[in-house]
């Protein structure tokens, strides 16, 4: 059960910062006060982020060994699941 190289919030963050890039993109053509507006709430989401990715991973960091024991504990039960609902359409097949 090997660790994803890039974990769900790190994909979370790169979504997000997508999604901000593209606002931003879309802010070049915007104007006059509504250009003033959404830049400053585009760079108060930015700050956010950033401020919670570092929370997050200290978090991670301080409690590595809990975030392991979850992360195998979920991946077990998605086997177990996996499992459960493919007997049950071979069973369906059949019928």
């Amino acid at each position: 059960m090997g660790r994803n190289p890039e974990g769900k919030a790190e994909k979370m963050f790169k979504k997000i910062g997508k999604n901000i890039d593209k606002l931003l993109s879309q802010l070049d053509e915007a104007k006059g006060d509504a250009k003033v507006e959404y830049s400053d709430r585009i760079e108060e989401l930015k700050r956010n982020g950033e401020s919670l990715k570092e929370e997050i991973n200290k978090f991670k960091t301080n409690h590595k060994e809990v975030f392991n024991d979850i992360e195998e504990g979920f991946e077990k039960v998605g086997k177990e699941i996996k499992e459960v609902v493919d007997k049950t359409f071979k069973k369906k097949k059949k019928e």
